[in-house]
């Protein structure tokens, strides 16, 4: 099984609630890789019997610092409208919340379908080198990084770039297929903004995210090829919080989904 896969594995203990366990594979400097939480807190969802539709939109507020270890997971839903449900989802260690997040999940209708927003035109993922030298951390060595351009600085030397987008193809490694969990997921991928703008590898941290889901599953099942392309800079870093936007294209030009975030960061 794919590590994302058994990072994703909950078990239901019934009412709601499930019980996850942090992988390995998936470890952060401190906790986790938040993308993969997110995921967890979006997988409590997708497996709920009374779930309608599919996500639309997930909010996830980074509480505490998850701890090694298992977890429950409690998704309630809150309102269910003919075509719209609102969903609460909690995850508790040692009887304490230490994340809290929000979804909706919706029928689609069959109505006006029109993308404005146009994918970069940029090189084919594999037409791009994959980055060889990574962060020492584990869950960067669970994805594909192929830069077009705005990846990590090479010199650590407080240098301001003038800005901070980033143009990456990227993936799950080893390669698979795209899912509403690992598009979740690849939408945290992106390296902290202030690391970009200054070359300095100060500490930060999400304090929230949120993702914005702009496809159906049998619409994300038919996209083609398993990387995303990503594009993210931040509009504002102002006294200890940065802001992020972020899109994420398919290979053939379908807007996945987009994405927000809220960082802090100290120096």
């Amino acid at each position: 099984m794919h590590a994302f896969d058994q990072a994703l594995q909950l078990e239901p203990k019934g009412g709601g609630t499930f019980r996850g366990q942090t992988h390995p594979a998936y470890a952060n400097m401190v906790g986790p890789f938040g993308g993969v939480t997110a995921a967890q807190m979006l997988q409590a969802v997708m497996l709920h019997p009374d779930r309608l539709g599919d996500p639309t939109v997930l909010t996830v507020n980074f509480c505490a610092a998850v701890a090694d270890g298992p977890f429950d997971i409690q998704a309630r839903a809150l309102r269910t409208n003919r075509s719209t449900q609102h969903w609460l989802i909690t995850l508790e260690q040692a009887g304490e919340i230490v994340i809290s997040a929000t979804a909706v999940t919706a029928k689609r209708r069959d109505t006006l379908c029109a993308q404005e927003a146009v994918m970069p035109e940029v090189a084919k993922p594999r037409d791009v080198p994959a980055v060889m030298q990574k962060p020492e951390v584990e869950w960067v060595k669970q994805y594909d990084l192929r830069y077009i351009r705005g990846e990590l600085p090479t010199q650590w030397d407080g240098r301001d770039a003038g800005d901070s987008e980033s143009l990456v193809w990227f993936s799950d490694q080893p390669p698979r297929p795209l899912d509403f969990a690992s598009v979740t997921a690849l939408a945290d991928v992106f390296f902290p903004r202030v690391w970009l703008r200054r070359a300095n590898r100060v500490p930060i941290g999400t304090v929230s995210m949120g993702v914005y889901f702009h496809v159906s599953a049998h619409e994300l099942q038919s996209v083609s090829g398993m990387y995303a392309l990503g594009q993210a800079h931040s509009h504002v870093m102002h006294q200890g919080f940065s802001d992020q936007t972020g899109v994420l294209w398919s290979e053939d030009g379908r807007c996945l989904a987009s994405t927000h975030q809220c960082m802090y960061y100290r120096e």
